[in-house]
């Protein structure tokens, strides 16, 4: 397997490498950052090569390898599109630009260039959602109807964050996460989970707010409260929230005819995936209490343990498109994917009422053990 350069060597970088140690056939080329003492301090924790400019990492890094974009996300489009430019591949942090029609910019230019372009979240790579996918496509709840998800992250405004630190010693950023807004940062946790399962979104009814404006640098007029309802071209309805308010809360529940799928953290990609099934009892009607544990049929993917809140193996993305590239297949997380959801997440986050969706993007392939 071909390797990967990293441009952006922030706090993400840490949780990506941490995550790439879990796939010892990928290689870290190099790494570059704007940032001369930062770039310093993440190779040296690290041991990988530095870049003396973003040029050079495009020299250095061999055909067929794949740009890992983590710069800050107004610098997306341009670093994306420059990668493309210089003939490599790229699988971007999220969002992929921070329009729809850069967004749309840069699809086309990977297509004519015959490279592959894509974008995190990879979660949706990940056991929990895969097992809850399959769940979905056996029929386990029946029907699938409705979809609650939530991404509410607690009172991130009052949380030490100034206290946050990267392995390598990055602060949390937190100006950049308050100016992008938590709907672009994480309502993609579990929208890529939706789309997986049940593919386009064809209209979005969306509001939000912003309802803390004097965070540390504020006001950004950028929304920390977003709710979106998702109408998906299969059939199912689904309702996310996100915000950086109300309680930690990182539920999902698919609603069928028979009963509820539900996952607890979306940030676990080893969270149980279970099903209660609907009961009535006399004059009751209920889910029941005993839930059953859908379990994987044997070995899944590689595990990365706790950080902060998270527990997720950052590198799946990755290793999916350096695989599905030797193998001369589309990549499951595929520029249609990600153009998909980037531009349901603008909708979402610019809370303007009922927007129709023009992008299209079909259910996920599952992952070959699910």
């Amino acid at each position: 397997m071909s390797g990967v350069a990293l441009i952006g060597c922030g706090f993400v970088a840490d949780l990506y490498m941490s995550s790439l140690r879990t796939f010892p056939d990928i290689a870290v080329h190099c790494a570059w950052d704007r940032d001369a003492a930062r770039l310093a301090a993440f190779c040296a924790h690290w041991g990988v090569p530095p870049a003396a400019s973003e040029a050079d990492l495009h020299d250095r890094l061999p055909k067929g390898g794949v740009v890992l974009n983590l710069t800050n996300p107004a610098s997306h489009f341009a670093v994306t599109q420059a990668a493309l430019s210089a003939g490599h591949h790229v699988y971007s942090e999220k969002p992929l630009a921070m329009d729809v029609a850069e967004a749309k910019a840069l699809c086309d230019q990977a297509q004519a260039a015959g490279l592959a372009l894509g974008s995190a979240p990879c979660s949706a790579l990940g056991e929990a959602a895969q097992l809850l996918a399959r769940a979905v496509r056996d029929g386990t709840a029946g029907t699938p109807r409705l979809v609650y998800a939530e991404l509410d992250d607690g009172f991130i405004p009052q949380a030490p964050y100034k206290d946050w630190r990267s392995d390598s010693g990055a602060p949390w950023p937190a100006a950049d996460e308050f100016a992008v807004g938590c709907t672009l940062e994480h309502a993609g946790y579990y929208l890529t989970w939706l789309i997986a399962m049940f593919g386009s979104v064809t209209r979005v009814v969306a509001a939000s707010a912003e309802l803390y404006p004097d965070k540390e640098g504020g006001p950004y007029g950028t929304p920390d409260f977003s709710v979106g309802t998702l109408f998906f071209e299969a059939g199912p309805v689904a309702r996310l929230t996100c915000s950086i308010a109300a309680p930690h809360d990182h539920r999902i529940r698919v609603i069928g005819d028979d009963g509820v799928l539900e996952v607890a953290q979306a940030w676990d990609n080893a969270a149980p995936v279970r099903y209660r099934k609907r009961l009535r009892i006399r004059r009751r009607l209920l889910e029941s209490p005993l839930a059953r544990r859908i379990k994987p049929r044997g070995v899944t993917h590689p595990k990365v343990g706790r950080w902060g809140a998270a527990s997720m193996n950052f590198a799946l993305g990755p290793a999916e498109m350096l695989e599905a590239l030797a193998a001369g297949r589309p990549s499951r997380i595929g520029a249609d994917f990600a153009l998909h959801l980037t531009e349901v997440t603008l909708a979402i986050q610019s809370g303007a009422g009922d927007i129709a969706i023009a992008s299209r993007c079909a259910p996920m392939e599952p992952m070959p053990w699910a």
